[in-house]
């Protein structure tokens, strides 16, 4: 059974969309997130419970997923929207679920390429915005600003508007016809840009206060039985040990030794 959407409830989950792109860059509110983006759409769409069961589904998956140093991860914000979308199109409720998650990883590796086109764009937005700045024309930044921004909405509102029109089956099989080299080099090379990202921050972590709980997180990540929730316990607990030793060390006056926070020390520092 396929599930017809009238013109308000199209219009809405554009608007989602849209506000899911802009959040993917502005991290305000955290609507690109998929528990969200997906609960949202199955909302308005009356397909409140399986949407809510995928995006707490992907909301595990793309827990992993994070732009860090130079690293872009796979687009959330598509897979979520544009998976959410096929599933309420589908009509299949709780029993698509685990069709749109397949769905939904492809789609936010494509989603890769998307997010490089607009930040190629906006590159030259820039440097618009830096004429103006020498200029001093703040209403012409301001504009360009909002111009830059609602780019990212319209990466993700202007697929959900295809994937609206065309229906979910011709994008499930444009999705299974694309060639295991795009797919396999687009995820390798995001690997590949993701390990360089890691490595940045490492390196600037770098030093001997910080580098005893790297090792032991980096050591406990490859026990298979720790949730991610005992590790982020096992993290907090860290960090309290961590800030009351620095108390202490606060404490201790004048008499020599290691006293303060060496953590505000490197920030100092840098």
């Amino acid at each position: 059974m396929v599930l017809d959407l009238n013109v308000i409830q199209i219009i809405l989950i554009l608007i989602i969309a849209f506000i899911a792109g802009m959040e993917g860059i502005l991290d305000q509110f955290h609507f690109h997130q998929p528990i969200i983006a997906c609960t949202l759409i199955g909302l308005v769409t009356g397909q409140l419970v399986p949407a809510l069961i995928l995006g707490g589904t992907l909301q595990l998956i793309a827990l992993g997923w994070a732009n860090i140093g130079a690293a872009v991860a796979p687009d959330a914000a598509l897979a979520s929207v544009a998976s959410a979308i096929i599933l309420v199109l589908s009509g299949q409720g709780e029993a698509g679920v685990s069709s749109a998650i397949a769905i939904a990883v492809p789609l936010a590796v494509a989603g890769l390429l998307l997010t490089i086109i607009v930040r190629t764009i906006t590159t030259g937005i820039v440097h618009i915005m830096d004429s103006a700045a020498e200029e001093g024309n703040i209403r012409k930044i301001e504009m360009w600003q909002m111009i830059a921004v609602s780019l990212q909405g319209l990466r993700i509102a202007i697929p959900a508007g295809l994937i609206l029109a065309i229906g979910a089956g011709p994008v499930r099989g444009l999705l299974e016809a694309m060639p295991s080299w795009l797919t396999d080099g687009l995820a390798i090379g995001g690997g590949m840009v993701v390990a360089v990202g890691y490595a940045m921050v490492i390196n600037m972590m770098a030093t001997r206060e910080v580098w005893p709980f790297f090792a032991i997180g980096f050591v406990l990540a490859t026990v298979s039985e720790i949730t991610l929730i005992g590790l982020g316990v096992i993290g907090l607990s860290l960090a309290l040990i961590y800030i009351a030793l620095s108390k202490k060390g606060d404490s201790g006056g004048g008499n020599g030794g290691n006293f303060g926070d060496p953590l505000g020390d490197i920030i100092d520092n840098y």
